[in-house]
């Protein structure tokens, strides 16, 4: 089984929506356009951030299939597999085509709150079941249950297609924890983009990037400075956009990016509920810090 190299910045791809919410493809053509020729290292589809659970499973075929033309190998997918229901993501994994994809990334079963033996017994049956490699994806504030460190390093030690973690925990010392333990070929990817930078200079390879979807020439160089050791200049870019890393979450993911990229003329301001757009006093901040970023 290939393994992907996950060094670098990934990007977790927005759901392009027209004002009729029907999925603006012309739109997600150019921002694939923009990723590549901008740098970004790979590409997440069908993540949080690309409102997959407002999607029906029709239009995840076919953004699937539009996505894996357009970008037609110019850099790795990794394709968003997860949910609460372990059997129908056996299935699924079985029957979707998995052809153009180099991973699936698969969160930690929401809502059930299963115990940690219960987390590890569901990755057990995806690795066994998926054609490709796996990324876990930790990220309690969304799924009420966290993947302790000790799961994760059981996983990662016993499952040689579960390739790395997407960590969104927020708490370091666990990051820490993984990244001191893991077996040697275990990547440890930030899922927040505003501890990016600490956990880089900690160990970790990446990062599946929100922010990358507006700035992915410029995330992307704070990223592999920083892997490079060039932690003054990594921390300058850093520091550029800290205050659009709580702007973009403030009224919640995917609101805050899809709004910065409609003040940019990528997109339309278009969710779909239960999510709606930012307010107007986060909108009009985010268009004045874009204002100041030249």
């Amino acid at each position: 089984m290939a393994r992907i190299n996950l060094t670098g910045m990934g990007v977790a791809l927005v759901t392009p929506f027209k004002n009729d919410k029907s999925i603006d493809y012309n739109a997600l053509a150019r921002l694939l356009e923009y990723q590549i020729k901008n740098g970004v290292d790979y590409l997440v589809v069908l993540g949080t951030t690309a409102e997959t659970a407002t999607l029906t499973s029709g239009e995840k075929a076919e953004l699937r299939e539009f996505i894996a033309e357009r970008v037609a190998g110019r850099v790795p997918l990794v394709i968003g597999v997860g949910g609460n229901n372990t059997m129908a993501l056996v299935e699924e994994l079985h029957t979707i085509d998995l052809t153009p994809f180099s991973a699936v990334l698969s969160v930690v079963p929401y809502y059930n709150k299963p115990s940690q033996e219960g987390i590890y017994q569901h990755y057990k049956a995806i690795s066994e079941a998926s054609p490709i490699p796996v990324i876990l994806y930790n990220v309690p504030g969304r799924t009420g249950v966290n993947m302790t460190a000790e799961t994760t390093l059981r996983l990662a030690r016993e499952f040689s297609n579960i390739i790395g973690i997407k960590e969104a925990s927020g708490n370091i010392n666990q990051m820490d924890d993984i990244i001191k333990n893991k077996p040697s070929d275990f990547m440890v990817i930030s899922g927040d983009d505003g501890i990016t930078f600490p956990l880089l200079t900690l160990g970790a390879v990446g990062v599946i990037s929100v922010i990358g979807n507006a700035f992915p020439r410029e995330f992307s160089r704070m990223v592999r400075l920083a892997l490079e050791g060039d932690y003054r200049r990594a921390l300058t870019i850093h520091h550029r956009f800290t205050e659009l890393f709580s702007l973009l979450f403030v009224d919640g993911n995917p609101a805050g990016v899809k709004c910065l990229l409609h003040a940019m003329g990528f997109i339309e301001n278009e969710l779909r509920l239960p999510l709606v757009p930012t307010r107007i006093t986060t909108y009009e901040r985010i268009r004045q810090v874009l204002d100041s970023l030249g």
